[in-house]
């Protein structure tokens, strides 16, 4: 891999951004297929209650859990990329290592955890009866291959803030397709059901995982991954948890929130349990496209940071922000347009569609008032910027959606009620983050002048 065509910070930054961005793009779409053939295969051949399970506290566990690491990752790749850009591939090696060394013990502390708090888990979630059991079933073979996870997120993240999106696009694409095929295999034709479908899981991560090990392992020889020079560099190490801790931490918070919702959503019914379980596969088509943008825009502000480049920073994010508008306009209408058909592939029960469809009305429109979160929060953590964030996001997505449901859902106790926690606490979320944005990026051209 040559250094200048990695470098993000030279050439057109929409150039750059649409080569950069499009392969993570894709590799998520084709990740989010694989999600749905597990909801697909189960819903049509298990039943009505382990789609609930699986797209319902599953998801949401096993969300909270991959979240975690792709945010404590992202600690990790801000090092990489302003390293990167500033050219010191020996403190690149170092963090690459670094890096590894913290997939390698988060790997074996989610394992055990996992093994430990799973029945603990699926309580506190308020799940009772069959979704508790397969829920349960689900989540020990998960858990089970929680290396394959944390190795295949802090590689991947760190090939990204090298520039190569490439390389983690080839290994979820192997991935993806075999997980699909052992979906058939494992549920369709052996019957093997929800432990099927997490067995298939497992080993579909196993294959991405040893993609992306190959990938660092052939990267230039300055920062090339040997498995003997794995081991924790203090100083960088630091400076990781620095900008990854509060990350990781707004993540659980955020997931602690949507465990609270999707709590209250199990109050009212398998049929709503059903419909929140489609209606996520679906949606995710948006949350993937933005998420792509986030993960580009923190990688291109990284490297121009690190390479003292902050008016770079400044029209990446202008670029980053008009394209990701664009996309999810067009991705939402199409969702919007498709709805009923893309509900079916989940599950034939009318009522569960219904829901699923006035879900959709309501917050489509809607995602567009969170590209203020995804793309600013992404250029601040690329220019070291973590613990505020963390507040705003803490305050404005969190505590406001506490506030929420503790008192406006009780005045009126309907499931819609509680679907609009979302919006109302996206649009302030996104207004706080663009001002503090403004704040830091007039301070950072001051000091840069």
């Amino acid at each position: 891999m040559n250094v200048n065509d990695t470098d993000l910070s030279v050439g057109s930054i929409t150039k750059q951004l649409v080569r950069f961005v499009i392969p993570i793009w894709l590799g998520a779409l084709i990740q989010q297929f694989y999600n749905m053939a597990d909801a697909m295969f189960v819903g049509n051949y298990v039943g009505k209650a382990a789609l609930a399970a699986v797209g319902g506290p599953c998801s949401q566990i096993t969300t909270l859990m991959v979240c975690f690491f792709v945010d404590l990752a992202a600690g990790c790749s801000v090092i990489v990329a302003q390293y990167f850009g500033a050219r010191d591939e020996k403190n690149v090696g170092r963090a690459l290592h670094t890096a590894m060394a913290i997939a390698f013990i988060g790997g074996f502390a989610l394992i055990g955890f996992g093994f430990a708090c799973t029945p603990w888990l699926m309580r506190i979630m308020d799940a009772s009866g069959e979704i508790y059991t397969y829920g349960k079933t689900y989540l020990y073979i998960y858990f089970g291959g929680m290396f394959f996870v944390t190795f295949y997120n802090l590689g991947s993240s760190t090939l990204r803030a090298l520039g190569d999106s490439k390389s983690p696009f080839y290994a979820l694409v192997a991935g993806c397709f075999t997980n699909i095929f052992l979906d058939w295999l494992f549920i369709a034709k052996f019957g093997f059901g929800v432990a099927g479908a997490a067995a298939a899981t497992v080993i579909s991560e196993g294959l991405s995982c040893v993609f992306i090990l190959r990938s660092l392992s052939h990267l230039p020889e300055a920062y090339r991954l040997h498995f003997k020079k794995i081991g924790i560099h203090r100083d960088i190490l630091g400076s990781m948890l620095r900008i990854g801790v509060p990350e990781a931490t707004q993540t659980i918070l955020y997931s602690i929130t949507n465990i609270m919702i999707q709590t209250n959503i199990d109050g009212f019914g398998t049929n709503a349990i059903a419909a929140m379980s489609a209606y996520s596969k679906v949606d995710a088509f948006c949350w993937v496209t933005l998420d792509s943008f986030g993960v580009a825009i923190t990688a291109i502000s990284g490297q121009y940071y690190g390479a003292g480049k902050v008016d770079g920073v400044r029209r990446s994010v202008r670029v980053c922000a008009v394209l990701a508008a664009v996309s999810m306009t067009v991705i939402g209408g199409i969702l919007l347009l498709l709805g009923p058909q893309l509900f079916t592939l989940f599950t034939r029960d009318p009522d569960v569609i219904t829901i699923a469809l006035e879900i959709q009305r309501l917050l489509v429109p809607f995602y567009l008032s969170f590209i203020g979160v995804v793309v600013l929060s992404g250029a601040l953590r690329g220019m070291g910027y973590s613990f505020v964030p963390m507040f705003i996001t803490l305050v404005g997505i969190c505590i406001v959606r506490v506030i929420w449901l503790l008192t406006v859902v009780p005045l009126r106790p309907e499931f819609m009620t509680t679907i609009w926690s979302y919006p109302v606490t996206w649009t302030i979320t996104s207004i706080a983050f663009l001002i503090y944005y403004r704040r830091m990026i007039r301070r950072e051209c001051r000091l840069h002048a």
